[in-house]
């Protein structure tokens, strides 16, 4: 059933003001046209919501249910004008990002950090697979996108790309992982000790995969997730050790309860910036790409 809230809205006046006479005169309405809509909410509902009492009326229970949710309604209602006035007095700076599975969400907050201080700032991120967010943005559904690696080479999508970052990658666990013995065997204890990793379409993954076959280590990988930010959790309260990005992992709290276990120099994760061409004036992306150039 669809409700009629002109028909409500009558109903709460009636209420409010204990009978239809004077409801009538504060609406400057006749009483039989006010009346009979309340008569049709009574109908539609299937419960008589008003009963007389002495010169006016007063609720039934089911009324004094279907007045209590009128008073949120209409009281929800007559603040919207001044709700729009504030928004519309101080706009939002929208800025809608996606990021890529398998890329380090930390090494992605401290990448926004030229945007995330500006006033007013409304920022939404989404997480998929490359080819969904790219689809969203040539649609401008998105600004910008952070992916593990450039996008494909399509000319009837008008993206350009830019390299970010390039950072090396470090291996933390727990204080029970990380002791005296395999750190001075590092990375040759990756086959001994319990491993997370990402899952398999993160760049990254097949980096360290390469990787893993230069050293000639078979790791013990016990967990595999596409968050890096939830790998680390896992990883503090001791499932294993794991690799991540060194970009932005120093800045956060993310290492309470972690140890380095060792550092790679020679493996790496990228960091790709994707935005539709068209988009390219959205004053957040200019200005997140001028601060990554700072």
């Amino acid at each position: 059933m669809s409700l009629n809230y002109r028909h409500l809205h009558y109903f709460w006046m009636v209420a409010k003001e204990g009978g239809f006479a004077r409801a009538a005169e504060r609406m400057d309405m006749a009483i039989q046209t006010i009346s009979a809509q309340v008569r049709e909410l009574e109908k539609d509902l299937g419960h008589q919501l008003l009963k007389p009492d002495g010169r006016g009326v007063a609720l039934t229970e089911a009324g004094q249910v279907a007045f209590a949710k009128a008073e949120e309604i209409f009281q929800l209602g007559q603040s919207l004008p001044e709700l729009v006035r504030a928004v519309a007095s101080k706009p939002v700076r929208r800025f809608r990002v996606g990021l890529c599975d398998g890329i380090s969400k930390l090494a992605v907050h401290a990448l926004l950090k030229p945007v995330l201080g500006i006033e007013d700032l409304h920022l939404t991120c989404h997480e998929g697979e490359p080819e969904q967010l790219l689809a969203e943005l040539a649609l401008l559904h998105l600004d910008f996108v952070f992916a593990g690696q450039p996008p494909p080479a399509n000319p009837n999508l008008r993206m350009q790309s830019r390299l970010l970052n390039t950072t090396t990658v470090d291996w933390f666990g727990a204080s029970r992982w990380v002791k005296k013995g395999s750190v001075s065997h590092f990375p040759q204890c990756l086959a001994e000790l319990p491993v997370l990793l990402p899952t398999g379409h993160s760049r990254l993954r097949v980096d360290l995969n390469h990787w893993f076959e230069q050293q000639g280590i078979v790791p013990h990988v016990v967990g595999e997730f596409e968050d890096s930010a939830l790998m680390s959790v896992f990883a503090a309260r001791g499932l294993g050790v794991f690799p991540v990005s060194r970009l932005g992992v120093y800045d956060t709290g993310t290492l309470s309860g972690l140890r380095l276990l060792g550092q790679c120099p020679d493996l790496h994760e990228e960091i790709h910036g994707v935005w539709n061409v068209k988009g390219i004036d959205h004053p957040l992306v200019v200005e997140l790409l001028n601060g990554l150039n700072d």
